[in-house]
This record gives structure tokens, C-alpha cells and sequence, in this order.
């Protein structure tokens, strides 16, 4: 199954000083027989205010506070990823050129500047048989023959099991 681009960019078009932006994210997720999964999921819990006053208003979906590292990377050019498990919890967000997630459940989905991804699929296992035998985690590569930009926010908490889209 191929997912469609998760949608964040579109939702700015959607916000008015009344009606609350609708974001979505791609999630990878282990399910309890450590199998990974991608799910499209809505952020849903904006609150129009200002950041830092006198600066107008703007809609905020605060995520949990707690201890984050960012990395900007540069795929090369066919960069291939090959199965891994996310290092840890973190957000990824193409800045530049298109790449591609696959879960171990065979969806994949492909994403440019302004989609969104939390790879959280720590807590995988091999699978035993089938197409996907002895395979973990998820794989990923560039789509196209450019380089890929993403910034990644890596999250100094404890990945979850069986909760597909748990950040609102």
C-alpha cells in the first residue's frame, strides 16, 4: 500500500483567525508482534496565540517539552538506507528533494519539503517468513537522482509500542 503525501503545507491555506489548522504526519509504529506500520495522522490540538508578544497571534500545537538534538543531513544522490530502526524518536522533514519510507507491512509512502514524518519503529524483530523474512525497522532512500535535505529532531524519550499517531 503507498500512502499519499501527509498533507502539512495544505493546511496553512485551511487556518483562519477562527478556524484551527488541520496538520497531518506520517507515523512509522511497532505493533506488540514488533512489526512496523505507517500511519497518516492529524494534529488537531492549535491554539491561536502569539509566541513571543508584541508578534501577532499564530496557531501552536505544542508537543511534549523534554530534551531534543536537531541534525541537518544530506543524503548523497541514490542515498539508499537499506532496513534500520529510527536510532530514536524523531521528527524528519524534507527540506530539499524527495525520499521514501517502507514498513515492514509494505507501505511506503514518499515525501517532499513541507510533509512530515515521526519515525518511531524502535522495538521491531525480524520477521520469520514471507517476502519481508528477516527483515526490521523500515527502509529508506531517495526518490529521483538529486540529494535529499532533511532536518531531523531527534527526541530524547522512550518510543511506544501499539500507539499509532499518539501525538496529537
Amino acid at each position: 500500500m503507498v500512502l499519499p503525501p501527509a498533507g502539512a503545507l495544505a493546511a496553512s491555506a485551511q487556518a483562519t483567525p477562527q478556524t484551527p489548522p488541520r496538520l497531518t504526519y506520517h507515523h512509522v509504529w511497532t505493533d506488540g508482534q514488533g512489526v512496523s506500520h505507517i500511519a497518516t495522522c492529524p494534529l488537531t490540538q492549535f491554539v491561536l496565540k502569539s509566541m513571543s508578544p508584541p508578534a501577532g497571534p499564530q496557531w501552536q500545537d505544542r508537543q511534549p517539552d523534554g530534551r531534543a538534538t536537531v541534525l541537518m543531513t544530506v543524503q548523497p544522490p541514490h542515498w539508499d538506507g537499506d532496513w534500520h530502526e529510527d536510532p530514536k524518536v524523531q521528527w524528519i522533514v524534507p527540506l530539499h528533494g524527495r525520499w521514501f519510507v517502507q514498513a515492514m507491512d509494505g507501505t511506503r509512502v514518499e515525501m517532499g519539503p513541507g510533509d512530515v514524518l515521526l519515525g518511531e519503529d524502535q522495538n521491531t524483530r525480524p520477521l520469520p517468513s514471507g517476502p519481508m523474512q528477516g527483515r526490521k525497522g523500515h527502509l529508506g532512500g531517495n526518490v529521483g537522482d538529486g540529494a535529499v535535505d532533511l532536518m531531523v529532531v531527534q527526541m530524547d524519550i522512550a518510543p511506544t509500542v501499539d500507539r499509532p499517531c499518539h501525538f496529537r
